[in-house]
């Protein structure tokens, strides 16, 4: 062999060696890649699997029990038996739980969906704050298993029952959102009672309007619900109502124009009834002197109260939402009856009486219903019966939208035809505080109702809310 044939095998080799090192670095480097890739879409779909199962975990038709600390054996023996599909023995359990807790509404809710067992129904899902806000979420239960029994006892929505899902949002708008794109995916159901706070319905919401889902909130407030689609509505009046109604007591009740407010600017509730405040004052002649951020990490509530004061503040109105209702109190407290004191409606809580006491005595509030306001009205006797004492606004307004969805969907039981039914012009159903009626906006045509604390002896804590006629 010639050297001149000796140097082109000698190449040829030479580019088969380095033909065969690229390929194993190739392999090398992708082979892990793809297996990595294998490897991550696998693990994220375990972390999907567990995703779902943890949503899963948040909703219920009846086989688990959702709310803790009010239960019986009973209950949780019918949990398992609907589980399995045995709805006989769910009744007769369910049934002899709320002879023990008759004010159980997670208990009534299950034994509608036991009766109805696997027979048609028309779903909805009611939306709670369970594992944040526990005494909300069973007030608002209330209202929805009420008007679920009520319909139910009739023969259903033109003859077929309505079902109730439970659903534990936790308050917090990230699950609230997931739980969202969960409903979404599940065809059966229909329409959607929640949220609680403005901030979760803000968050939602926005999933629901795309995807052409109708939620009705009971108590989510704020003026940014106003403007976010035609899928989404609410049965309690917007901050607009309640700030409009705050400031004329100011103006026109007490004789007052300088007003200090306290929000927690954190909350789009809490900014939002400040505003509307500021806006509806200024409107009538008065002015906010000054404004206090509850979440401000050097708030202090008797240096605020004082310099409250001496910006020359003639009233107080406090705008807490739920997580800073504690700090609003300290504020009763602290003022002493100085000034006269105004709040919303996240102020309707027994804590309030509880804490507030003498130093709460004359606080007016804005809320959407009481029971006193018309004791003789069907749902107020009605409610008293079922879960054997009063219920207050929240049980009202959860009532209100639940009985919204049941006449939306006669006409059209379809997520389209319930829309276009709520949305029509001359829509209305018959509620606890009243007829239910729709502006364009989605939001409830009717006043909010002013009521103050008093001594009185409806409650253990020796003082009471009482409407203002």
């Amino acid at each position: 062999m010639n050297q001149q044939n000796e140097t082109k095998l000698l190449l040829i080799s030479l580019l088969i060696t380095l033909g065969l090192v690229a390929g194993g670095i190739w392999w090398f480097t992708n082979g892990r890649f793809i297996n990595s890739t294998s490897e991550n879409n696998a693990r994220e779909t375990i972390n999907l699997s567990e995703s779902k199962k943890s949503l899963s975990a948040r909703i219920s038709e009846g086989e688990k029990v959702l709310i803790p600390g009010n239960g019986t054996q009973e209950k949780v023996n019918a949990t398992a038996a609907i589980a399995k599909d045995n709805y006989t023995e769910a009744i007769n359990n369910l049934q002899a739980s709320l002879k023990e807790k008759p004010n159980d509404p997670e208990a009534l809710i299950y034994l509608n969906n036991a009766r109805i067992g696997k027979n048609k129904s028309y779903t909805i899902v009611a939306s709670m704050p369970i594992g944040e806000e526990i005494d909300a979420a069973q007030e608002m239960l209330r209202g929805v298993a009420q008007a679920q029994q009520e319909i139910n006892q009739v023969g259903g929505i033109n003859g077929i029952p309505l079902k109730i899902l439970i659903a534990n949002d936790d308050n917090n708008p990230e699950i609230a959102k997931q739980l969202a794109e969960e409903f979404i995916d599940r065809s059966d159901i229909l329409g959607v009672i929640g949220h609680f706070g403005s901030a979760v319905s803000l968050a939602a919401a926005e999933i629901y309007q795309a995807n052409q889902l109708v939620m009705i909130s009971p108590t989510s407030t704020s003026v940014e619900l106003s403007t976010l689609g035609d899928y989404i509505f609410r049965t309690v009046p917007s901050d607009r109502f309640a700030g409009s109604a705050l400031s004329r007591y100011t103006v026109n009740e007490l004789n007052l124009q300088k007003a200090a407010v306290f929000f927690n600017s954190e909350s789009s509730y809490s900014k939002s009834l400040k505003n509307e405040y500021t806006t509806a004052l200024f409107g009538d002649g008065g002015e906010v002197v000054a404004e206090y951020d509850f979440a401000d990490n050097n708030f202090n509530s008797a240096n605020a109260v004082n310099d409250a004061i001496a910006k020359n503040a003639e009233v107080l109105m406090l705008a807490p939402n739920s997580a800073t209702l504690d700090q609003a109190l300290q504020v009763v407290q602290v003022n002493d009856k100085r000034l006269p004191l105004l709040a919303g409606d996240s102020a309707y809580k027994a804590t309030t009486l509880q804490i507030g006491r003498s130093d709460a005595v004359g606080m007016i509030l804005a809320v959407p219903w009481h029971i006193l306001a018309d004791p003789d009205a069907e749902f107020p006797q009605t409610a008293g019966k079922l879960w054997g004492g009063e219920v207050n606004w929240r049980t009202a307004l959860a009532y209100d939208a639940s009985q919204a969805l049941i006449a939306g969907l006669q006409p059209n039981p379809s997520r389209s035809g319930l829309q276009q039914t709520l949305s029509s012009g001359n829509f209305e159903a018959n509620g606890a505080s009243g007829k239910i009626r729709f502006l364009s906006s989605g939001d409830r045509n009717q006043a909010v109702q002013l009521v103050t604390i008093q001594p009185g002896s409806r409650t253990s804590f020796g003082y009471e809310f009482v409407p203002i006629p």
